[in-house]
């Protein structure tokens, strides 16, 4: 098999400054004796011809992008790329280049250009007599124009020299003015060599040119010469794109003329990045840095200017709350103020928190719960993106005020309440505006991003005001859905909205354990969800799923017992057995979901499945699965029977009746080990203590009469100890006292029964039957003489049982 790794395809610039496809092949490196060095070989994929014979020059600078490219110059004006199929193919030969030329192969470029550029630019401004010579501005000569710029685009140093070039002699408006000639007289190969005058003069990348080409009285010129690409057969219409269709929209009138220019520039600049000039390459990313950096500052220099103006934006809130606003001016506002925030995007994170707070004290929070909730898309889309701004800046902010006014304010009001009910009403068929919301929802209620101090506790006062107040909105259309066997309304709409609650749930009950853990066991969620169980959507289906299986990774107790008591396994057994072994994500989900049961060994879920369908499930032989929960069954089932036989091979004194009474109150089960049974089988400390009062019998699991499968094991070995000891007591009584006293104690009426040894606690009973065994041992050792006054004085120092 060939090795992918070495596949590569070879790219070589052309003229155009396009990189063309000089073939596919597999690339190695060796030492070529001809060339004196170490090379770079390439041959072809489809006859092994040779494609690249490169030596690697010590001097020349190789430049790793983005992991699979390897770009570098072979001699002034010729620039070749290696774009491997996989990455340890780049880093195999990269490495190699690095050990030819001493490099440390983490670096991403094997020479410093700036310092090399430096020098070049030395060298070259002390020779006087080769300087970049920009021939004259004439029609005649744009061909041998166009030609010098591309050429100078090769090094650094020779875009820095021609550069300065165009900005002595005031070359780019001379280059103007023949564009209006050119364009006068229809001169249309001209006016193609002015595109690629002013296409690569761009990607020079300097700061001082662009702040001429963008100036108000030449920015439109430089916007005309790149209409016409002599790639497209009929010229762009820019210009009067943005002079007659693009219209400026002044939500409030800006009597600041710098800002206004400001704005006016932003935009149009920010058009020629994205519309006009072509998409760059792979390899020209950052030959344009410098436009998007003078975008960047421009926007930081608006907002800060927007800032400073107090008046305007008292103005523009006091509007956008005004009842009487038209609802036309009222989403000017909110475009306008959308716009605003994506521009603070840029400023730095002192900046930023100081911009948000300044529209926090505006009343931006009760601005959103007006607009959110009118009915018009383009003012509620705008109003979202504005909140989820807010909110992915400081959730803390949002949050503090639904807290504030959670007493002043009817339910149905509040911002997290609207936020919801927004979610569940987009009409947008792709729920475009509710996955935003989800997303939005899914940070505030996200604890990680909750503060905690001494005077505040954020994380409880705001989870404890959505389940109180907000989680009966949000799971409202999930419960009217779910009343039958059956999902009642299955449109995509409905679907695709459920699975939105659904995801939002499950990030709940996996980071909120007490709060959701409430809500679920309250309202019986778990067995409404699972009726989607039987959606005609998979996706759906997998989200009910997912929904439980985030509840049974929690390993809790109170859920498991929730599960087996409303026998919730029934859907996903259903799912599994209509998805009839079909190999897809439902059967691999569901799959995993017991696979999890059986190595987390969670024995209650593990007996609730085997026992209620284990003959369902053992003929699936695809898996193990279910085969080894059985076996995990059957050797829980085998080790309680052994204690049981053990208990009833083994005096009553010894311990394994503490251990036997242990499996009621430990989880899981194992033999006593040499500490325990000195500490039961110390008579004389036990002898010491008074007597004990029954303990609180334990809540009960679910039914009084039904006690759990795990606990029928221990009534078994009760019920057998009790046997055992009344036998014992029968025996050592006959051969003492006579066969007239069977009784635990003296003081009881009756012979305790089974019921009331198991609510009893365990050191009691424990307490009870050492004590009376170490009687009998004591009158044994008496020599079996026996009066009635030997008898009083040792059921006085009987402890009464209860």
């Amino acid at each position: 098999m060939t090795d992918t790794r070495r596949r590569v395809k070879l790219y070589a610039l052309n003229a155009d400054r396009q990189w063309d496809d000089r073939g596919t092949g597999h690339v190695s490196s060796c030492y070529v004796e001809r060339l004196k060095g170490t090379s770079l070989l390439v041959r072809a994929e489809s006859d092994g011809s040779l494609l690249l014979e490169s030596k690697i020059q010590p001097d020349t600078a190789y430049q790793k992008q983005q992991d699979t490219l390897i770009v570098w110059s072979e001699g002034d004006n010729f620039d070749l790329a290696l774009s491997f199929q996989e990455k340890a193919g780049c880093d195999e030969i990269w490495e190699k280049i690095c050990q030819v030329q001493g490099k440390d192969p983490s670096v991403e470029i094997t020479q410093d250009i700036v310092e090399e550029s430096e020098d070049e630019r030395f060298d070259e401004m002390s020779d006087s007599v080769q300087p970049v010579e920009l021939p004259a501005c004439e029609m005649g000569r744009l061909e041998d124009i166009s030609e010098l710029v591309n050429s100078c685009l090769v090094t650094p140093a020779r875009k820095d020299k021609l550069a300065a070039a165009l900005e002595s002699q005031h070359y780019i408006k001379k280059l103007l003015n023949l564009f209006h000639m050119c364009e006068d007289i229809e001169n249309i190969e001209g006016l193609h060599h002015l595109y690629e005058i002013f296409k690569s003069i761009f990607l020079l990348n300097k700061n001082t040119l662009f702040d001429t080409m963008f100036a108000d009285d030449t920015i439109f010129d430089v916007v005309g010469c790149l209409e016409y690409d002599p790639g497209l057969p009929q010229p762009k219409k820019h210009r009067e794109y943005l002079r007659e269709l693009a219209k400026f929209r002044e939500a409030i009138p800006i009597k600041n003329k710098d800002l206004l220019a400001k704005i006016h520039q932003t935009y149009r600049v920010q058009y020629i990045q994205d519309i006009v000039l072509p998409t760059p390459t792979v390899f020209e990313d950052n030959l344009l840095s410098t436009l998007s950096s003078f975008i960047f500052f421009n926007k930081v220099e608006i907002v800060k200017l927007i800032e400073e103006d107090e008046k305007f934006l008292t103005d523009l809130f006091k509007l956008l709350m005004d009842d009487k606003t038209p609802d036309v001016k009222r989403r000017d506002l909110v475009l306008f103020l959308k716009e605003f925030c994506n521009f603070s995007q840029n400023l730095q994170p002192q900046d930023k928190d100081a911009f948000y707070k300044t529209l926090v004290s505006l009343g931006i929070l009760p601005a959103l719960e007006i607009t959110l909730s009118i009915d018009d898309q383009k003012t509620k889309t705008a109003s979202i993106d504005i909140l989820t701004y807010i909110v992915e800046f400081s959730p803390s902010v949002v949050r503090d005020h639904t807290l504030q006014h959670a007493n002043n304010t009817e339910e149905e009001q509040m911002l997290l309440n609207i936020v919801i009910e927004q979610m569940l009403r987009d009409r947008d068929p792709e729920l475009g505006g509710a996955v935003q919301l989800m997303g939005v929802l899914r940070i505030l209620l996200d604890p990680e991003s909750m503060l905690a101090s001494v005077n505040k506790s954020e994380k409880a006062d705001f989870l404890n005001f959505f389940y109180k107040h907000s989680i009966q909105t949000l799971i409202a259309p999930l419960l009217e859905n779910t009343t039958g066997e059956k999902p009642l309304r299955e449109d995509y709409h409905t679907v695709q909205l459920l699975g939105l609650v659904l995801e939002l749930l499950s990030f709940c009950v996996e980071h909120h354990t007490y709060h959701i853990k409430t809500c679920i066991l309250n309202k019986d969620l778990l067995r409404r969800i699972l009726v989607l169980m039987r959606s005609t959507h998979t996706f759906l289906v997998l989200g009910a799923l997912r929904f439980m299986r985030k509840i049974i990774a929690l390993k809790d107790e109170y859920y498991n017992r929730y599960i087996i008591k409303g026998n919730l396994f029934a859907p996903v057994i259903d799912a599994f057995l209509r998805n009839n072994g079909r190999y897809n994500l439902l059967d691999s989900a569901i799959l995993e979901l017991f696979e999890f049961i059986k190595l987390e060994d969670i024995k209650s879920l593990c007996s609730h499945v085997v026992e209620n369908y284990g003959k369902i499930l053992e003929d699936v032989e695809y898996v193990q699965t279910f085969k080894a929960l059985k076996t995990r069954y059957d050797q829980h089932q085998d080790k309680l029977k052994e204690r049981d036989r053990v208990s009833g091979s083994v005096g009553v004194g010894e311990a394994v009746v503490p251990s036997l009474l242990r499996t009621r109150y430990r989880r899981e089960a194992r033999a006593p080990d040499d500490e325990e049974e000195m500490w039961f089988n110390d008579d004389d400390e036990l002898d010491d203590e008074p007597a004990l009062e029954p303990a609180a019998p334990h809540a009960p699991h679910a039914h009084p009469h039904t006690p759990p499968a795990n606990h029928a094991h221990a009534h078994h070995a009760l019920d057998a100890i009790g046997k055992i000891v009344e036998k014992k007591v029968c025996s050592n009584t006959e051969s003492v006292n006579g066969p007239s006293r069977v009784l635990l104690s003296t003081t009881t009426a009756s012979k305790p029964t089974h019921t009331d040894v198991q609510v009893s606690s365990p050191r009691l009973l424990n307490k009870g039957l050492v004590d009376y065994d170490g009687d009998s041992d004591e009158e044994e050792e008496g020599g079996g003489g026996g009066g009635g006054g030997g008898t009083e004085e040792r059921d006085a120092k009987r402890p009464r049982l209860a």
